[in-house]
């Protein structure tokens, strides 16, 4: 089947409570561990068919945000998905209490344990009401972001489709388009303002409820940090403030002569070349061609895979106004299928989708016939690096996308990289302050960004814009509202894959291989022991980043 013709079924909520019941039951009952086993196979099939009618159900809203039968099922999902992760952490708790657990933990991993252990702490039936609710609010914030019509130059945009004009090669064009966006931001702003005034209660009370001083244990408990918490991601920041924030101001340096400009302002900051930055040359279709030739000679895994995904139609890319903003790779546990969803806005970020998108989807397509589920229970700081280091390893087949601008292309995503890094620590460390102080006013959230913005961006001057230099940049960034704490999870794993591609310069096959081996690991063991195993240094130990900055630099 293709990804369009998969059928759909409301999960049925009262069969789910019975389906747990029985299962729970049994397994008080079990007499051996294998029997156990066998139970907790059960588990695999018969969630692996509620998750896929759930992630059905939420991408064909997320294709169509105007759609009323799959808003309708959005809306329901938001109600019921915290009832199912309760019904799951009732079942847990019996595995985690089984007298059967030695032989369970063999069967299924001890990360997989020590995840059991950190969803009962972040479960309990008396906080569901406001999981319901946190839902809620984010599905509001997502619509609200989904429904902008941005007039510009006689036209009408959403935020993505508009994302041409804001790196566009002329500057008053690149301007005006920014001063839209502002503007759209300024007419919502305090609507955006109360949704995460409400998140940040919601959570707060979730946490105090929990019995937690405030929602930064809550939340670091949520992400499954199983083998690292917030004393070394202080540590993380740190070295980033101390060795790539001097690195980046230099190389605005040399960026703000490359463009010809006097003054560095916040129009010019996603834009490389005097001439523009570099657009792929095709279509969207063909765009989705190269990149099948690309990964057809990368590697047999690769080809099998993106062979896979074009046959089932397994993207859904193209931009369109009604369709939910980002991008994301998801899977559907019944068909072992990895799907992609994106909106392509002729920017290069098009490819990136090829890349990065396709790098999760990659990792899930070779671990799928793993028995074990729970090996593939990712943690984000662990999934980032598959789709990150992915961006590298296809840097060799950029001509095929971006013709002879892939030179260019290959130095704007390197330095856009690198300078990812200080503004990812940037919204891990806003969150932190937010959520240690949730009686803050939207007033006083805002000074914090703008106050962090003089530490990890320096260079950037807003130019007295009434949003964006009043510190509400932090709006538009979606995983502050659906994810707390998610985002530094793109910066641990950037700063691997960047390991990656210091590696492939030296030794393309033989970091390839390691790359591959990771994939394969998925998580079968902790963290920073599996990133000991394939020979890549954690982000969290003193030294690392700054050889990493000595590292990129000569590249620069």
């Amino acid at each position: 089947m293709k990804f369009s013709e998969f059928p759909y079924e409301r999960v049925d909520i009262e069969k789910a409570k019975a389906f747990f019941a029985d299962l729970i039951e049994k397994a008080k009952a079990a007499k051996r561990g294998e029997e156990l086993f066998e139970l907790h196979k059960t588990k695999y099939a018969y969630m692996g068919d509620v998750w896929t009618n759930a992630k059905i159900a939420t991408f064909r809203h997320s294709v169509d945000t105007t759609d009323e039968f799959y808003t309708k099922e959005n809306d329901f999902y938001d109600e019921i998905t915290p009832i199912l992760l309760d019904l799951n952490s009732k079942y847990e708790k019996v595995l985690f209490e089984s007298p059967f657990r030695s032989y369970m933990e063999e069967k299924i991993g001890k990360v997989a344990f020590k995840n059991i252990e950190l969803h009962l702490k972040s479960m309990d039936e008396k906080i569901l009401p406001l999981m319901q609710e946190e839902n809620a609010l984010i599905s509001k914030y997502d619509a609200l972001i989904a429904s902008a019509k941005i007039p510009f130059q006689g036209e009408e945009y959403n935020i993505s489709l508009l994302r041409k004009f804001l790196t566009a090669e002329d500057r008053e064009v690149r301007k005006e388009a920014w001063k839209a966006l502002s503007t759209y931001f300024q007419s919502v702003t305090a609507d955006i303002d109360d949704i995460y005034d409400k998140l940040v209660k919601n959570r707060t009370k979730q946490a105090k409820e929990l019995g937690y001083d405030n929602f930064v244990e809550l939340g670091y408990i949520r992400m499954m940090r199983n083998a690292y918490g917030r004393k070394e991601v202080e540590n993380f920041r740190r070295q980033v403030k101390e060795s790539f924030v001097p690195m980046i101001c230099k190389m605005q340096e040399e960026r703000k002569k490359r463009i010809g400009v006097e003054e560095l302002k916040y129009y010019d900051n996603d834009v490389f070349f005097a001439n523009g930055n570099p657009a792929p040359t095709g279509t969207p279709e063909e765009i989705l061609k190269a990149g099948q030739e690309m990964y057809r000679e990368l590697s047999p895994e690769t080809a099998e895979f993106f062979d896979f995904m074009m046959e089932h139609e397994l993207f859904d890319v193209l931009g369109r106004k009604t369709k939910k903003q980002g991008g994301y790779m998801d899977y559907l546990e019944k068909y072992k299928a990895p799907f992609i969803f994106a909106n392509f806005n002729g920017t290069s970020g098009d490819v990136d989708v090829i890349t990065h998108e396709c790098g999760h989807a990659f990792q899930g397509y070779v671990t799928r016939n793993d028995e074990i589920l729970e090996h593939n229970d990712l943690t984000m700081e662990t999934a980032e690096i598959h789709s990150m280091s992915m961006e590298y390893f296809t840097y060799g087949w950029m001509d095929k996308f971006f013709g002879d601008r892939s030179a260019d292309y290959l130095k704007m995503h390197l330095e856009d990289s690198i300078t990812f890094i200080p503004y990812g620590s940037m919204v891990d460390e806003f969150q932190h302050i937010v959520y240690e102080k949730p009686e803050m006013t939207p007033a006083e959230r805002k000074a914090v960004w703008k106050d962090l913005e003089k530490t990890y961006r320096p260079w950037l001057d807003f130019d007295g814009d009434p949003f964006f230099d009043e510190g509400g940049w932090w709006q538009k960034q979606g995983h502050i509202f659906w994810n707390p704490f998610y985002y530094i999870d793109y910066v641990l794993a950037s700063v691997v894959a960047m390991q990656f591609k210091v590696w492939m310069d030296k030794d393309y096959k033989e970091a390839w291989n390691h790359y591959l081996e990771l994939c394969k690991l998925s998580v079968k063991d902790f963290y920073e022991e599996e990133l000991k195993a394939v020979g890549i240094k954690s982000p969290f130990a003193d030294g690392t980043i700054e050889y990493l900055a000595e590292e990129l630099e000569k590249k620069l």
